[in-house]
């Protein structure tokens, strides 16, 4: 069953158009990628999904219509976002920029165990709790990006792009996590411009140019198309 549903949609930032009819359905519990060059609107589809940009068309989750919700109804409901160049509080610690993870949750009790999950994942960050955000390297602050997210508690868990400018021991470190989560029952969508680590990763993926979907299939099945090699793989 479809957790998310995406029928037709025209996605509008700054007042233009970048979404052209997109169409797209991530199933309960998959992992599915989205790639795309700069510019394809890979990060306005995750910005449509979170409420943070004008949209038209039908978007469902769960069966319920998001189009009308904002952006901290669908955090209710488990649409968690960690967006690109992770956007933290610089001037707050890294427990204090987890918790606002959990801002809208009143499980405490929860949302305290989810801390000490987000510790077990990601064991830098428990060394690091008392450190402010903005001192910390990039990788480490992907890394509290990622935690936050966490403390949301998502069903469905869209990330944009979280290995961009990182080192690769990091990135390996981070989506592991990602794959961790989603082995545990969490539905992943993720926006990735490493197309081979997107690929790798996902099991189903969609691929989009200037704002449309143009390719769509299953993972493995893509990374052996010639086009997708040729545009995406750095294959000749």
């Amino acid at each position: 069953m479809a957790l998310l549903e995406i029928e037709n949609l025209e996605g509008f930032y700054h007042g233009t158009r970048v979404l052209h009819g997109i169409s797209l359905h991530v199933n309960e519990g998959d992992f599915v990628t989205v790639i795309g060059s700069n510019g394809a609107g890979k990060s306005t589809l995750l910005r449509s999904i979170s409420g943070l940009v004008t949209i038209h068309g039908n978007m469902l989750f769960d069966g319920h219509s998001l189009t009308a919700l904002k952006p901290k109804e669908r955090v209710a409901l488990g649409v968690i976002h960690c967006p690109e160049g992770r956007l933290l509080f610089p001037d707050m610690t890294v427990l204090q920029n987890l918790m606002m993870g959990a801002f809208l949750r009143e499980d405490r009790q929860q949302a305290q165990e989810d801390l000490e999950r987000v510790y077990n994942y990601l064991p830098t960050l428990a060394n690091r709790s008392n450190q402010y955000a903005g001192t910390l390297s990039g990788g480490e602050q992907q890394m509290v990006a990622v935690g936050r997210a966490i403390m949301g508690r998502p069903r469905l868990l869209t990330l944009d792009e979280p290995s961009f400018g990182l080192a690769p021991l990091i990135v390996y470190s981070i989506f592991e996590v990602i794959k961790r989560l989603n082995d545990e029952g969490v539905t992943i969508l993720l926006v990735e411009q490493n197309a081979a680590l997107a690929l790798e990763t996902g099991t189903y993926a969609y691929v989009l140019e200037e704002g449309r979907v143009v390719d769509q299939g299953p993972s493995a099945e893509l990374s052996l198309k010639q086009s997708i090699a040729q545009a995406y793989l750095g294959m000749t």
